[in-house]
């Protein structure tokens, strides 16, 4: 049987390179679009073997090239999300809104078996997240316009390419004292990479029905609760200071000048509401999909770069 054709928009990110090692073992053939082919084709070459990837350079608003790549595909796959706006092309409605709008009228227009699109958890009552509403406006785009499309949701993903560990590890490396905004009492359901590759590859493999899927572990944590596991991994006393939403605004305005916002104020936004399971989708449970994956074992595994000695402490984190 000739091997069906993955499009996947977003390949270079950490679940677009572990969901090519993935797909590829399994007999299916991707075509990895990235917008830097200098930068980014190198690695994604080696993640597969020849014959079974194509890395292709084009712009995600470079309609012809697009239209080529999709006659040629039998599933979509979109991961390409931001966490902050950089210019009016890099924008929420722009990334989040127009380009899902734009593929998934190329999936009906060309008759495209499966669209899978990555979206967010817990964005449904952010009402005053720009961000949130333009995950959620890019799903009403989406499913107003193919119905064989498949909305993912996961809380947050972790992994040793995240930037949501690797960046706490970082800072409480290195700040005597760490904000706690809401006092650290916003909820998670954390699911590591590879259980999400993972539920992205059954989602294809099982030809499950189109709608909206929330991709969850099987751990729930408040903020502070994984500000305080990280500690414990990377060997270091913090004060979790918890502060006021006031001050909080102040020194938010100033992080996010920076070129890579610690945080934004719409970041700040968003952490007032719980990132966990609402029972009004179904998730991967439901579907006997499980992720099993522990956020303790996982990040034991590549935490210890932040510890005392670096990586020389590697070996005390292997037993």
């Amino acid at each position: 049987m000739k091997p069906k054709n993955c499009l996947i928009f977003g390949a270079s990110g950490q679940i677009g390179r572990n969901l090519i090692r993935k797909l590829t073992k399994n007999n299916y053939k991707v075509t990895a679009v990235t917008r830097n082919l200098h930068q980014k084709g190198y690695a994604l070459k080696t993640q597969a073997n020849p014959g079974y990837i194509d890395v292709v350079q084009t712009s995600i608003f470079d309609e012809v090239k697009i239209r080529k790549l999709m006659k040629e595909t039998d599933i979509c796959i979109n991961l390409i999300g931001i966490l902050y706006e950089k210019n009016n092309t890099n924008s929420f409605i722009n990334i989040h809104e127009k380009f899902p709008f734009f593929l998934a009228n190329l999936c009906n227009e060309y008759k495209i078996e499966q669209f899978i699109h990555l979206s967010a958890m817990g964005i449904e009552k952010a009402k005053d997240s720009l961000y949130a509403q333009s995950k959620l406006n890019g799903e009403i785009n989406i499913e107003k316009n193919f119905s064989r499309s498949i909305i993912l949701k996961p809380s947050i993903v972790y992994s040793v390419d995240d930037s949501f560990t690797t960046s706490f590890m970082t800072l409480l490396n290195r700040l005597p004292i760490f904000p706690l905004y809401y006092n650290g009492e916003t909820k998670f359901m954390p699911i590591y990479c590879s259980d999400l590759t993972e539920i992205i590859y059954q989602v294809i493999s099982q030809n499950i029905r189109p709608g909206k899927i929330e991709c969850i572990g099987n751990e729930t944590f408040t903020l502070k609760e994984i500000l305080q596991k990280l500690l414990k991994l990377i060997g270091k006393k913090r004060l979790l200071f918890p502060m006021p939403m006031l001050l909080a605004k102040f020194t938010t305005f100033f992080f996010q000048l920076f070129s890579r916002p610690l945080i934004t104020l719409d970041q700040l936004r968003l952490l007032k509401y719980n990132n966990v399971k609402s029972e009004k989708f179904k998730n991967n449970f439901d579907l006997n999909l499980p992720a099993l994956s522990s956020f303790d074992s996982e990040v034991k595994k590549y935490c210890y770069m932040w510890a005392e000695a670096g990586q020389f402490s590697q070996d005390k984190y292997k037993k």
